[in-house]
């Protein structure tokens, strides 16, 4: 069993050395930028987990021309053909695999449908090397309890595993068993026919994170620094210099139980003032305020030049609003980790 990390969340070689350093073995990306970005630090074994088309298919060629061992995914068979049929026409074996809808989420071939057999087939007869199927469990957002929590990541694996098993039983090759969201990587009972588990905003964690029940706000890794600015005092309200281009525009939280508006309020050091958030933003502006009611005293609370730190809903989008991580050590000194940006 091994775990492969979703680097699109912090996008950062810093980070992600750390994380082998912890026992991560090889990457998942969301960008070839990303792939680039990280075979250019070191790493080789990367899964770009995300739907082949043709046009991104010389990227993908030169990047294991430079020693990359690139893995790619696919749902359909039109983009099968176009894999093996560029893989043929440049002499190259692509390594690829079947991406398995294993929870109606977004992309996939379901486990039971035929698709999965004929895919199969075209990437294997036609000359490429057909690694294994992977899955991720998207729904597993819209729980909240570790019951169903554990359910959905047993449906997770088993539709995967199913997966994989129809497949050798069609005399096709299978060896990786690829799984993981960071609610179903963390509440499995059972890895029974799994070979790899995939997360990525773990290693930050955020308020959806929260929400669903995976983290405590304590562990939140990622915050945003902000200064008080102003007032309307008359609203309760204190304006800070963090609006969405800061925090973002992504209120996942909004369709949960508890909705952070755009992010939690702490104090400077990083304690949660649990009963105030960002409740709006503008561009450069937030307003911060109670979560219910109107606190009178909100310039004495808050005065101009407040520093406050804002936890986020979504640590993947907060996180691209910056080109960097202020990474603060236990020794209380500060780093700089740059972040890549682009596709």
């Amino acid at each position: 069993m091994s775990f492969r990390p979703h680097v699109k969340t912090s996008k950062s070689t810093d980070v992600a050395a750390l994380q082998r350093a912890a026992g991560a073995r090889g990457v998942t990306v969301s960008t070839l930028l990303e792939a680039q970005h990280f075979h250019a630090a070191g790493i080789d074994d990367i899964l770009y987990a995300v739907g082949m088309v043709p046009a991104k298919l010389p990227q993908a060629l030169a990047l294991r021309r430079q020693g990359c061992a690139l893995k790619i995914i696919t749902d359909s068979l039109a983009s099968a053909r176009a894999i093996a049929d560029f893989g043929r026409a440049h002499d190259e074996v692509f390594e690829v695999w079947i991406e398995i809808d294993s929870d109606g989420h977004r992309s996939g071939i379901r486990p039971e449908q035929e698709a999965l057999l004929e895919v199969g087939r075209c990437l294997h007869e036609g000359g490429m090397r057909l690694g294994g199927v992977l899955t991720h469990a998207g729904s597993s957002y819209d729980y909240d309890t570790p019951e169903a929590l554990q359910a959905i990541a047993e449906q997770e694996r088993a539709a995967c595993v199913n997966a994989a098993l129809r497949l050798r039983a069609a005399g096709l090759p299978c060896p990786v068993v690829s799984i993981g969201s960071t609610p179903t990587a963390l509440s499995a009972a059972s890895l029974e026919g799994v070979t790899e588990v995939r997360a990525g905003v773990y290693v930050f964690f955020d308020l959806v994170m929260h929400n669903v029940g995976v983290c405590t706000q304590d562990d939140i890794a990622l915050s945003v620094l902000t200064t008080v600015i102003g007032h309307q005092e008359e609203k309760g309200w204190a304006i800070v210099d963090a609006g969405w281009m800061a925090m973002s525009r992504d209120r996942g939280t909004q369709k949960q139980k508890h909705d952070f508006g755009y992010g939690q309020v702490c104090d400077a050091a990083g304690t949660p003032l649990k009963d105030y958030l960002i409740t709006g933003a503008n561009q450069e502006h937030g307003i911060l305020s109670l979560r219910e009611g109107v606190d009178r005293d909100i310039v004495k609370r808050f005065p101009v030049g407040t520093q406050l730190r804002i936890l986020p809903n979504h640590a993947c989008a907060t996180g691209a609003q910056f080109p960097s991580y202020q990474a603060l050590a236990a020794d209380g000194t500060v780093q700089n980790w740059p972040r890549l940006h682009g596709w």
